[in-house]
């Protein structure tokens, strides 16, 4: 089997170094969409948090209204 030199130094360093580019960019871009999934998880929680409060809220105000009008 015979094989070819025909391999350009010059081309294969250029290459090399797209890769090379690609290679940061998808770690960024993996780092970035990790922090929006957080991001989002967050937001989740607080959003959890906040329907739990209103909840609390909104009883209260029912009970105390009852009391008010008089135990209906």
């Amino acid at each position: 089997m015979e094989m070819s030199a025909d391999i350009d130094p010059v081309k294969y360093g250029v290459l090399w170094q797209k890769v090379q580019d690609m290679d940061k960019k998808m770690d960024k871009m993996e780092s970035q969409l990790e922090e929006l999934v957080a991001l989002a998880n967050k937001g989740k929680g607080g959003l959890w948090f906040g329907m739990t409060v209103v909840s609390g809220v909104s009883m209260i105000v029912g009970f105390l209204v009852s009391i008010w009008r008089g135990g209906h």
